[in-house]
């Protein structure tokens, strides 16, 4: 007797991989690409969430929870304001709620504007600089002096190393006045926040050459009657012998500190600091990571249920709570959490928004994520990834045939990829293709030690364990050896290209904001990541030997480079050098620029045509199959 699936595997049309029809569009992609990039709970207790819409030329709105379950959600932002901060260049934390008041960033001029929630304007609280010069990110109201504080970066004496401050911006008066800075000093701040009881701050601060991730310091200072920070104490990351990067404090409603470091097991617990005993508790002794690394302000992995809320992707209310998730089968989405009365078991479990609400009508397309642990080829150590076998109910591939591999190289480096369902990926396995996602050696959750690994090798442990897995594939019978390609952005660019040209392991790439040229990163890159490439990097002779415009004469397989005019992390010309030497050289080569784009694409047309020319790029010149998508190719250099 057949089962279900073999009688549906007896109707499939078959069919080269790579050549299958599939509902899952480029343009379902792109509408898919919406995010959340904030939550937190107005007054009223309904949930209030920035969205970024590419149908909008990547515009981000704040958004407030339907009054009814099922309804609609309502746009709180005004036409003309868009809710982004580019403090850091990568932004977040962009705006904060009390009661019925907003106070968030606008992206065009990126001064503090106020806005009562259903008031279809808004008042500037901070100067108009020209140029938006100076930068506001990760605030939070001040209940004792009745103001705004903020981290507040500041462009206007030097634009190349701005100064980070944490200030104050008076919100009573309605008036716009000059922030007042409560501490200073230090490279980097993060995470002010205030005591409700007493009249105190928490706040992280770390210095060059060190990420947030590397090392830290959490503070506590003390207001004085003014409003001024006095009495500092220095809780966490003080001691020069202990190396750890304390993260993510809060307050509780009873004045009680909690935050997120990884000082013993190496992994980011939650702690507590007692003051009275000035001594550090650890709560949960566990080898799993409670945050991640701060790439964005505004980052917030946990909460307190009762009259705390936070903001972020965990908020909370008194017996309710909202968490932003996704599964192997649930697309990005924010949940409603309601609880019983001593708030121990789930009432009631809701969706009330999603990135993509119609994609269940797609689900007998979607490839699970198959988890996988491999020996790297450095060191035999152990690296893990997800692989997606191709699916598609209404095909099968050729019997004598395995499927093409995309291998995805994530961004950071220090980053994390999940077994989630992400339409960009379904685009390809239901279209015929094999995916890898990659958690190379650098990657985030798997604890400091992991994170480690890539300290001075970066482009030889991230290069070694992408290769190392796509050869496993290949040697299981799972892949075609002979139609392996990658993809990355980023930082996933620069391992990208370094797997190109270092090993002979793929036979095309495709490049998003990548780096090709590691000293002329190290000369362009924001203050931000300034001493990031030398911590990953090291010394002048390995940034020569692993930059891949120095080796243009090892690549030998086709290359497709997509850059934005407007980013500031990864300038276009690394692009542009890399595609110069490369069609000198005579390979395959296409340049896709985007102007009004910066650091990730974020116009619904824009991901799309990237999606839709890698896709077309990549069966032209590797799969040797044509995309049943109706797709107008552009222009390969030494090609066509």
């Amino acid at each position: 007797m057949h089962s279900q699936a073999s009688a549906a595997a007896e109707k499939a049309v078959v069919a080269p991989y790579g050549s299958w029809e599939s509902p899952i569009s480029a343009a379902a992609v792109s509408a898919a690409g919406r995010t959340v990039e904030g939550l937190a709970v107005a007054g009223d207790g309904r949930l209030l969430w920035v969205e970024t819409r590419p149908e909008e030329g990547g515009r981000a709105v704040l958004v407030k929870e339907a009054a009814e379950p099922g309804g609609d959600a309502v746009d709180v932002t005004p036409e003309g304001f868009a809710v982004r901060s580019l403090a850091q260049e990568y932004g977040g934390g962009a705006f904060a709620v009390q009661g019925d008041v907003v106070v968030f960033s606008n992206y065009s001029d990126q001064r503090l504007y106020k806005q009562t929630i259903g008031d279809n304007s808004a008042q500037p609280l901070t100067p108009d600089y020209t140029g938006s010069v100076v930068r506001y990110a990760d605030g939070v109201y001040d209940p004792h002096f009745c103001r705004y504080v903020t981290i507040m970066e500041d462009h206007r004496k030097d634009s190349s190393n701005p100064m980070t401050t944490i200030a104050a911006v008076t919100i009573s008066d309605g008036d716009v006045n000059e922030p007042t800075v409560l501490v200073s000093g230090n490279d980097f701040y993060a995470f002010p926040r205030i005591d409700p009881i007493k009249r105190r701050m928490t706040w992280i601060e770390w210095s060059n050459p060190s990420m947030s991730w590397d090392k830290a310091q959490l503070w506590v200072g003390y207001f004085s009657e003014k409003g001024e920070v006095h009495n500092k104490i220095c809780i966490a990351g003080g001691d020069p012998t202990l190396v750890e990067s304390p993260t993510e404090p809060k307050w509780t409603s009873k004045g009680e500190l909690f935050f997120i470091t990884d000082r013993e097991s190496g992994f980011w617990n939650i702690y507590k600091w007692d003051e009275e005993s000035n001594l550090i508790v650890q709560l949960y002794s566990l080898d799993a990571e409670f945050s991640k690394p701060m790439w964005i302000f505004g980052v917030s992995s946990y909460g307190f249920l009762g009259k705390d809320d936070m903001s972020n992707k965990i908020v909370t209310g008194n017996d309710y709570f909202y968490i932003e998730g996704a599964s192997a089968t649930v697309p990005m989405s924010i949940a409603k959490v309601a609880l019983n009365e001593d708030r121990t078991k789930v009432v009631s479990f809701s969706i009330i928004w999603s990135s993509s609400s119609d994609v269940v009508q797609c689900s007998s397309f979607f490839s699970a994520p198959e988890f996988v642990e491999f020996s790297t080829s450095s060191t035999g150590q152990k690296a893990y990834a997800y692989f997606y076998p191709p699916s598609n109910p209404n095909f099968q591939g050729l019997p004598d045939e395995k499927p093409p591999l995309l291998v995805k190289t994530h961004g950071g480096p220090t980053a994390e990829t999940r077994g989630i369902l992400d339409l960009s990926v379904q685009y390809w396995t239901s279209r015929g293709w094999a995916y890898l996602d990659v958690n190379y050696g650098g990657s985030t959750g798997f604890g400091r030690e992991y994170r480690e690994r890539l300290l001075g090798k970066w482009g030889i442990v991230d290069v070694d364990d992408c290769c190392s897995c796509a050869r496993v594939l290949v040697e299981s019978g799972k892949v075609d050896g002979r139609r392996l390609c990658i993809t990355g952005r980023s930082a996933g660019g620069y391992t990208t290209l370094a797997s190109l040209a270092f090993r002979d392991t793929f036979k095309a790439g495709a490049s998003l904001y990548g780096i090709g040229d590691l000293s002329l990163l190290r000369a362009e890159t924001h203050k931000f990541e300034s001493h990031y490439t030398d911590n990953l990097v090291g010394n002048e002779n390995a940034y020569y030997e692993r930059s891949p415009i120095n080796f243009v004469d090892k690549f030998t397989c086709p290359v497709i480079l997509f850059q934005g005019l407007d980013d500031k992390v990864v300038p276009p010309d690394q692009a542009r050098k890399i595609y110069k030497a490369l069609k000198e050289k005579g390979l395959p080569v296409a340049l896709v620029e985007y102007e009004g784009e910066q650091h990730g694409f974020r116009k619904a047309e824009n991901i799309k045509f990237t999606l839709e020319q890698q896709m077309v790029f990549f069966a032209r010149l590797v799969g040797n199959f044509k995309v049943a998508d109706d797709i107008t190719p552009i222009k390969i250099e030494n090609f066509d």
